[in-house]
Order: structure tokens, then sequence, then C-alpha cells
């Protein structure tokens, strides 16, 4: 299968260096059509949670090559009892019994989490057939944030077919998934991690933009001020950050456009990570970027988090899984 853009640079990056990716959902068959794909191609070394029967009678039914993928039930599997116990014990301050441990682990999200938990799996995918909080609960309970941080947020990998913008026409956004009216606080956390996840992702220079409604203008708006004080912090953590706010999106991402509204921005409208200032404006934006503008969309990845753990949206094919699927490895090398 021929890749460009971002999957091939993800795709070249995996390979160096192969890792482990378990993927609960092995009732998709786009799933496991990735699953082949990402074996194929040396991406990873994959991991399907269910039945190994069922599976393998759905891949042959289908034509879907799986040999060399190792499949674990997790009603019959070895390690459920060592995953219950490892579970009671993350969870009994919540008031869990060591019954209901169990009982999460019929769930193969849960227990594919464990797996990740207990480095028997590098990374995981899903979300291909659950919602963004079904698939993200079992990882935010149990993996957690990265230590020293307090928050887990999401960015999208955008990659647009105009390369006069951004990176040559890629993007992250973020947050377009999890965190649904970032605090100021929030905000900070979110500009240094996507400022991370760009940097190391793909090896440039994050310009980062935190968008908004008007451009650099004195507006009494707790919205507004909210933005400009995130610059300020940032800037006080990190000052050699490129970051500007705020900005409207022609301002922050159109040189001719950032002349004329924000002339003296350090952006010079040549921004590549744009901050949204809530969930609501980040997953429209990036809907409306991908359906009509016709952009390639890799996400919700989480940032933040201790382990690899990425969402998938619903109406992925089993290329775009097979993406994200190298893009968790190479979060899993870093």
């Amino acid at each position: 299968m021929e890749y460009t853009g971002v999957t091939y640079d993800m795709i070249y990056k995996a390979k160096q260096n192969l890792k482990t990716i378990v993927l609960p959902e092995s009732e998709d068959m786009r799933i496991l059509k990735a699953a082949s794909i990402a074996v194929k191609e040396k991406i990873a070394n994959i991991i399907l949670i269910g039945n190994k029967e069922d599976i393998l009678s759905r891949c042959i039914n289908n034509n879907i090559d799986i040999s060399g993928i190792k499949i674990e039930d997790n009603l019959k599997s070895e390690k459920r009892n060592l995953y219950k116990e490892e579970l009671f014990k993350l969870r009994k301050h919540k008031g869990i019994s060591l019954d209901d441990a169990d009982n999460l682990l019929n769930d193969k999200i849960y227990y594919a989490t464990m797996m990740l938990k207990n480095n028997d799996a590098d990374g995981m995918v899903c979300g291909a057939c659950n919602s963004t909080p079904d698939t993200l609960r079992p990882a935010l309970q149990i993996i957690k944030a990265r230590k020293g941080l307090d928050l887990v947020s999401s960015f999208f990998i955008m990659q647009t077919p105009n390369t006069n913008l951004g990176l040559s026409g890629k993007f992250i956004f973020s947050d377009c998934g999890l965190v649904i009216n970032p605090t100021e606080d929030d905000l900070v956390e979110i500009v240094l991690e996507s400022y991370d996840s760009f940097k190391k992702l793909l090896n440039e220079e994050p310009k980062i933009a935190l968008l908004s409604y008007s451009t650099l203008d004195d507006i009494k708006d707790e919205n507004v001020i909210k933005l400009q004080n995130v610059v300020r912090r940032v800037k006080e953590i990190n000052n050699n950050i490129n970051i500007d706010g705020q900005l409207q999106l022609d301002a922050a991402i159109i040189p001719e456009v950032a002349e004329f509204k924000a002339k003296g921005s350090p952006l010079k409208g040549q921004a590549n990570v744009l901050v949204f200032p809530d969930l609501g404006a980040g997953n429209i934006g990036y809907k409306l970027v991908q359906r009509l503008g016709n952009a390639e969309a890799y996400g919700p990845l989480c940032q933040g988090i201790a382990k690899p753990v990425n969402d998938l949206s619903r109406g992925c094919s089993s290329e775009d899984i097979a993406g994200v699927i190298a893009i968790t490895a190479v979060q899993a090398q870093m």
C-alpha cells in the first residue's frame, strides 16, 4: 500500500523500532484490516483482543490475513487474575470490589488498558466503534496523566492539500476531543503539550496560535483576556516558544492577512499549531477542515498521558487506523 505525507513519515519512523500495539475492537472489520496492514508493512507488532475462533472466522470469511498477529481472549487469558488484582488495587479507593474489577475485564477496552498498564503492550488504539468517553475512560482511570502533569488533552494531526500553509500543509489542532471548557491553567498545559507533540512527531519548530473571534484587540472580554494571559504565562515558562494570540484563523495562517491584521506578530501568519478556545470550536473546526477542505485527520491523539492511548473517529477507514497505529508506535518509541 502506498502512503504519503504524515502517514508515510510516521510509518517510516515506526519501522525503525517496532512496538507492540493492542487493538481491543476485534469485532470491527476495519480494525482487522488495519491490523493486517500494520503487520504486513512492519509498522508494529499487533495484539487483538477477543475470542480467537470468532476473529479467525471473520478474517477467513473476508479474506483478511492476520498471520503473525497475537490474539488474546480477555475472558480466558492466564493473565486475567493478575489484571483483576491490579485493577482492584488501582480502583478500590473508588469503591469497586474484586468482583467489580473482574466484571470490568469482560470489557475488552478495560482489558487492553490493563495490558498497557502492565507493560504487556506499548500502546493502544481504539474508537472505531466506541465513543470517545468509552474509549478513553479506562485509560484516564488506569494509565492517568504523565508524572508532573494534571491534564490529559488531545490533538489531531491534520494534513491539508494546501502545502503553502502550516508545515507543508501539516498542522496540529488542539484540543478537539477531550477538554470541554479549558481553564487558563488547562490552556497553558495544552499549549505546552501541543508544542511537545509537534516537535517530537513532526520534527520542526512549532508556531502556536491561540485562536479567537478577534485579533490582538484590546477587548475587555474574559475569554480574550484568558488567551492573552496564556501567552504571557507560556512565555514565562519558555521564552523560546513561538506563540501569539488572540488571533483569528486567517491572521494565524495567512501571511498577507497577518501583515494587515496582526502586524508585528511573531508568527507572521505561519502558524502550524492551532489551539482552540474550547472543545466545541476545536471539534467543529477539525471536521470542517477534514470534510470541506479534503484534509486527512489523524486522531484524536492523546497527549499528557503516561502511555500512548489514541482514539479513532468512528468514520475512519482501515488506512486511517493504520496511520494512527504508526503514530502510536512512534509515541511509544519516545
